[in-house]
């Protein structure tokens, strides 16, 4: 059954992700939980450029491009998945990547292995920011941008993760996806679904609600939350949504309240670290499945669902969807833990 999207509002998009990604069945994780379990392969939307961060970029770059700008300015964790995507797009378009990354002693940045070094491989340029530097990162991408301008650079700012309103019409469009995979599915689109996903700066979170509820997904939108908590997300999510109405004049229904769901409880050690048993779950999923969970966000999150389904197999209602949203280079610099769990 073909979807409508004439009254749909979509901006301008460039063609970067290779979609639409593949959803396949989590058969034996699935007999393991006693659920109909799927993955959302959002992590082959690219070779270099996988992940959930390219479908925000193809809105956000397209945006850059029509307004002239030369230099795209972003920020993200040492090991960023959105900053190497948003560095590999911007050398594919001739474009120039600036970016602000933090770490603990900016004057000993870490190791050129994973994303950080296909970040350098593109030409982009890296800015070392201390912790608390970056707690003031609107204000030091402020900055960037006006050093830049000041140099003859037309720069165009994107947040941390891509996560704005333009950003979240790229999980609009993954919604619209995925309500045609369904209906390949027994009981189709109609079936109730639970759409579960790692949320850690609350762009995916959010393009995931609007869109479920343009396209009249049947279902609910359940974010795992990596760092932070859930009154963070809450208020996060909350005000992209919001904006996302406002700006393009949705005609939808939403309240934080009722339509944002964070289940909280699974950062763990803290963003980017991972514990024994979050690693096992990764290698679990590998030798079950043969699917490649990172340690930063999908690993956390589907070790939070396992959690979950063992208290209550329930707990999502029976059918789910798992976005698997890339994240793969981020296995590298983690190897000697990963090991040794082996």
């Amino acid at each position: 059954m073909a979807i409508s999207t004439k009254n749909i509002p979509y901006p301008a998009r460039l063609d970067l992700a290779r979609t639409p990604t593949p959803l396949e069945p989590l058969s034996r994780l699935g007999e393991k939980f006693g659920v109909d379990m799927h993955v959302k392969r959002d992590d082959l939307t690219g070779a270099d450029l996988t992940g959930n961060k390219v479908r925000k970029l193809e809105f956000l770059l397209a945006d850059a491009l029509a307004k002239g700008s030369d230099t795209i300015v972003t920020c993200g964790a040492a090991q960023s998945n959105h900053a190497r995507a948003t560095a590999i797009a911007a050398a594919r378009l001739g474009l120039t990547a600036h970016l602000l990354l933090r770490t603990r002693d900016p004057g000993k940045p870490p190791p050129v292995e994973g994303n950080i070094l296909l970040d350098r491989l593109v030409g982009a340029e890296i800015v070392w920011l201390t912790f608390k530097e970056y707690g003031q990162r609107g204000e030091m991408l402020a900055r960037a941008a006006e050093s830049l301008r000041a140099s003859g650079k037309t720069p165009y700012l994107i947040p941390e993760g891509g996560s704005n309103a333009l950003g979240a019409w790229g999980y609009v469009r993954a919604v619209e996806e995925l309500v045609l995979d369904l209906d390949s599915l027994p009981g189709g689109r109609d079936r109730p679904t639970t759409i579960v996903h790692a949320t850690g700066s609350g762009g995916t979170t959010a393009g995931l609600i609007l869109g479920a509820k343009l396209f009249e997904l049947n279902g609910r939108v359940v974010g795992i939350n990596v760092c932070n908590d859930r009154d963070y997300f809450l208020r996060v999510v909350g005000n992209i949504c919001e904006e996302a109405i406002a700006t393009y004049k949705l005609d939808l229904p939403f309240s934080s309240d009722d339509d944002i769901e964070i289940v909280d409880g699974y950062v763990g050690a803290g963003y980017g670290k991972s514990s024994p048993q979050e690693l096992s779950v990764i290698g679990e999923v590998a030798r079950t499945e043969g699917i490649l969970l990172d340690p930063v966000y999908t690993g956390k999150a589907f070790y939070g669902m396992s959690q979950e389904l063992e208290r209550n197999p329930q707990v999502f209602d029976n059918r789910i969807v798992f976005i698997h949203t890339g994240g793969i280079f981020g296995l590298f610099p983690m190897a000697d833990q990963i090991a040794a769990i082996l």
